[in-house]
């Protein structure tokens, strides 16, 4: 198992890694975690009837989950474009590709006591670095009521592509913003 760290244990620094989602002790480690995001963030807007199966549904190409001392603290996954994300045709458009060299980043959330260590970062770092591996370009909706994410993806150089709307069910409205990863070096 590959482990992506941050920081050691050396002189009492808090040790956070980066390493692929494990079994079902680590999914619902993950569901606790997103428990708590949903309650602080309202993420993801509609709580899902199965939380474990929409963390690891869509993540074909892979689920990583941060440690900080040992503990699940967050959790990001890679998939192909699946019917939903509005994101990789706008990429495909512009770029002029097919597009099947997407690959949606999603299912980030890091908890509320350990943000500020840069577990985000490092997370999208490892999504992104998995889909530049696949040979894809790495894209993502988000709900634009989200200000500290998409501050994040801007950030890290994550260029807007567009903000749309799109009903995810009867009644229910919600505005994206649509980004894909800068060009890989």
């Amino acid at each position: 198992m590959r482990r992506d760290r941050a920081a050691d244990a050396a002189d009492g620094h808090p040790v956070l890694c980066v390493r692929e989602l494990g079994g079902e002790r680590d999914v619902e480690a993950c569901v606790d975690v997103l428990a708590q995001v949903h309650k602080a963030d309202g993420y993801p807007v509609n709580w899902p009837a199965d939380p474990g199966a929409w963390l690891t549904g869509t993540a074909s190409f892979g689920a990583w989950a941060a440690e900080l001392d040992g503990r699940i603290v967050g959790h990001v996954s890679l998939a192909p474009h699946a019917g939903g994300d509005v994101a990789p045709g706008l990429w495909s458009a512009r770029a002029g590709v097919d597009v099947r060299t997407t690959a949606v980043v999603g299912r980030l959330f890091v908890a509320p006591d350990a943000r500020g260590h840069g577990i985000g970062a490092l997370l999208m770092g490892r999504a992104t670095r998995e889909a530049r591996a696949r040979e894809l370009h790495p894209v993502l909706d988000v709900v634009s009521s989200d200000a500290s994410a998409a501050a994040l993806y801007e950030r890290l150089g994550w260029q807007l592509l567009d903000v749309v709307e799109q009903e995810w069910q009867p009644g229910q409205r919600v505005t994206l913003r649509c980004y894909a990863a800068p060009p890989a070096d």
